[in-house]
């Protein structure tokens, strides 16, 4: 990864930012859930950080604009290779008020290798991050694995496999958004 492209902007303001990550294979609940947490979130004016990936991550920049909020998607490609190619439009709209963060060169594909450290920069640029749902073994993982080595609070939406695991490995257990926003810590 090389210095950070950018398409819109990060204003100060995002650094009050929570990561919303999960299953690229949404599930119904796992939708709704995305857009209870990220409704009440955006009312706290916390910026949403997300991977732009198919599934909890879009509905997660999707929620955001349509609620009024900021939202910063990190790509696993470069800024010319927006992945997957049907959210080129959410990209292009995310940048109106958001950004789009790229630490790859331009032009730079979505290679397998490249999640793994747009996990990490999806973490770096967010002070703690919740996981709506998942499978046990997934990028949401790693995700979470990032914020914890970094010190950051995993919060998890217990009733999936990979959120289950998270509680039991010590990630924090929310069951609403009213529960997430009272335990946040934001600076």
């Amino acid at each position: 990864m090389n210095d950070l492209n950018i398409l819109g902007e990060i204003k100060e303001l995002d650094s009050r930012a929570i990561a919303v990550v999960g299953s690229r294979e949404a599930t119904t609940r796992g939708l709704e859930l995305t857009e209870k947490f990220v409704k009440e979130l955006v009312k706290e004016n916390i910026t949403i950080v997300s991977g732009l990936a198919r599934g909890i991550d879009t509905q997660a920049h999707k929620m955001t604009i349509k609620y009024g909020g900021r939202t910063i998607a990190v790509l696993g490609s470069g800024l010319n290779s927006i992945y997957p190619p049907e959210n080129k439009s959410l990209a292009e709209e995310i940048a109106k008020n958001g950004a789009v963060v790229s630490g790859f060169e331009l032009n730079a594909k979505p290679l397998p290798q490249n999640f793994l450290a747009r996990n990490q920069l999806i973490v770096k640029l967010s002070q703690a991050v919740l996981v709506i749902e998942g499978k046990r073994r997934s990028g949401t993982i790693s995700t979470a694995n990032h914020a914890a080595n970094e010190g950051k609070d995993v919060y998890a939406i217990p009733g999936s496999e990979a959120t289950d695991w998270l509680i039991g490995e010590g990630a924090i257990a929310v069951n609403s958004p009213i529960d997430l926003i009272n335990q946040l810590n934001l600076n």
